[in-house]
């Protein structure tokens, strides 16, 4: 359903649920277990997910919708297990660790607001990617009309959101929805790369990075404070005082 590999500091989710990844009850329990497990982890640094299947996700699972859409006892279920869905993005996009998705395949519905929930998202030029929803008279709503809004701003989640359009992966890095794209022969090599230089990195500071990010769009909380408490907490760690003087000694 979802295999972990860590290796240092790389934390590795490979979607692995034939054939297009859905998701149900099942497959946010092993979710929540592998963000349980990564953010336990003090070494690890990066999560990066993909998908061993020629899609990344396809969303939730239409067998589970078919089952329940008929009746008012399944359609609240099927509000509850959305719930569920936006809890577990909302976990992943607040974990204290870079998360990077690579999107080799269709990434739809809530295959997407998956990848909108990790802090970086490398696309296949020739993927397709959206939030169809409102073809079917639904919306996204595991947290992918909050979030394109504030990735992609507001005439964009307009045009792909109230279009229920679908776009490759080369137009969703032109639109802000995506950091990078590659030839789909090219991804992997290129999340690697990507991967790797965030594993170079200490952990410690990404997560205080991240915290700053966080800060800046919540306009209750001062962002300047967050950076000075980020910054103590930092220059008291030795990790940082090791880099630091490795720093400066090279500057003499």
């Amino acid at each position: 359903m979802i295999s972990l590999n860590i290796d240092g500091a790389v934390a590795t989710a490979t979607l692995c649920r034939p054939p297009v990844n859905a998701i149900n009850d099942e497959w946010l329990d092993r979710f929540n277990e592998i963000l349980d497990r990564v953010e336990a982890n003090d070494e690890v640094g990066v999560l990066w997910i993909r998908s061993n299947q020629r899609v990344f996700c396809a969303g939730a699972d239409l067998e589970l919708i078919r089952t329940l859409f008929s009746t008012e006892a399944g359609r609240a279920q099927m509000i509850a297990s959305t719930r569920r869905m936006q809890e577990a993005f909302a976990r992943l996009e607040r974990l204290p660790k870079v998360s990077v998705a690579e999107i080799g395949g269709a990434a739809m519905g809530g295959g997407f607001e998956l990848a909108l929930a990790c802090d970086l998202r490398l696309v296949a030029e020739e993927a397709s990617v959206g939030l169809p929803e409102a073809r079917l008279g639904l919306l996204p709503a595991a947290g992918g009309t909050q979030r394109m809004t504030r990735i992609c701003g507001e005439a964009v989640s307009r045009r792909l959101i109230l279009g229920a359009e679908l776009i490759s992966g080369a137009q969703a890095v032109a639109l802000g929805c995506a950091h990078r794209s590659a030839p789909a022969a090219e991804l992997e090599r290129l999340a690697r790369e990507q991967v790797a230089r965030l594993a170079e990195l200490p952990a410690q500071a990404l997560a205080a990075c991240k915290r700053c990010i966080f800060a800046a769009l919540d306009g209750s909380v001062d962002g300047y404070e967050v950076e000075l408490e980020g910054s103590a907490a930092l220059l008291a760690a030795p990790d940082t005082q090791a880099r630091v003087q490795q720093f400066l000694a090279r500057q003499k």
